[in-house]
């Protein structure tokens, strides 16, 4: 029975994979949603070419998930309101313990709180919190949680400077194809 549900699930997201280039939004989001179980907010768009492994993922309203993202819900995804992602974000929950004699796998959640912004090309490892007005820099890779209101950058990253606290923005926004 095992087998089966993992078949199922690994056809469900190769579906999603496939979904990704075509370029009718509301398509993909009704999938997205319904198939893959993913709670969407309002105002949320996912663009073009995201994967999405299985598991559960909550994005909050006016969400931006740029081209090529990786959403890892496998052991929980958590994204909050008016928050972007750039380009190609990578984003795991669960990953293999190197220390392992059967390469077990470990995980925990993650969680990307209000209006915190993950530049281009960022992966963010599991168990990682990105606090309220973040900016992940990017190229950067998260191996640990980010404070409020800073900027941080580098592989590790480190914390380069701070963010102005009075932000009022709401992101909708939604390009045409994507």
């Amino acid at each position: 029975m095992n087998l089966f549900k993992n078949y199922i699930i690994s056809l469900l997201e190769y579906i999603a994979l496939i979904l990704g280039y075509i370029p009718i939004h509301s398509l993909r989001i009704f999938y997205y949603k319904y198939f893959l179980k993913v709670k969407i907010g309002k105002n949320s768009s996912i663009h073009r070419c995201c994967q999405i492994r299985w598991g559960k993922i909550v994005i909050g309203d006016n969400v931006i998930i740029g081209e090529n993202a990786l959403l890892d819900g496998r052991v929980g995804l958590y994204i909050g309101n008016n928050v972007n992602f750039s380009s190609n974000v990578s984003i795991y929950s669960l990953q293999h313990d190197y220390n392992s004699p059967t390469f077990e796998t470990v995980g925990k959640a993650v969680y990307i709180k209000d209006h915190a912004w993950i530049s281009c090309n960022v992966v963010i490892l599991p168990g990682v919190t990105v606090n309220e007005g973040a900016v992940v820099a990017a190229m950067c890779l998260v191996n640990k949680d980010v404070p409020e209101y800073t900027v941080v950058g580098g592989v590790p990253f480190k914390i380069i400077n701070k963010r102005n606290r009075d932000i009022q923005y709401k992101l909708v926004y939604h390009k045409p194809f994507f």
